[in-house]
């Protein structure tokens, strides 16, 4: 059997039931209190574009295991009561990342519209990233 959902449809799905913001909109908020930026994308994404300043990294495929309080690999910030503004590249995996974090019972979440990569041609803070070694 076949793909019976594709990934636009997903996408489509979870956009159907999160909260999007625009650029203008995380802009205002960063730096705010009570807010944390998540950075879903993978390291090496990471470190070969930068980051939104302040950002906590939370690759999507741990995310589900940091934002679990009984996970070995769980981060307080899931569990701070912040409001959670979530980004990737392009604004797919962080809309997929948003629901699920709403599904498991996180209703302070959000995502930006055209992700990391809108965030960057917009001009606005950017800071890097140390590569691993």
């Amino acid at each position: 059997m076949g793909i019976t959902k594709g990934i636009k449809q997903l996408i489509a799905e979870a956009r159907d039931r999160i909260r999007t913001l625009t650029l203008d909109e995380a802009k205002a908020k960063l730096n705010g209190p009570n807010v944390t930026f998540i950075d879903i994308r993978e390291p090496h994404e990471l470190e070969a574009d930068g980051v939104i300043p302040g950002a906590v990294p939370a690759p999507r495929g741990m995310l589900e295991f940091l934002a679990d309080p009984a996970s070995p690999y769980h981060k307080d910030v899931f569990s701070s009561g912040n409001e959670l503004i979530l980004y990737c590249a392009s604004s797919g995996r962080s809309s997929l990342a948003a629901a699920t974090l709403q599904d498991m019972g996180l209703s302070h979440v959000a995502h930006i519209d055209g992700g990391f990569k809108a965030w960057k041609q917009a001009g606005l803070p950017v800071e890097p990233v140390a590569k691993q070694k």
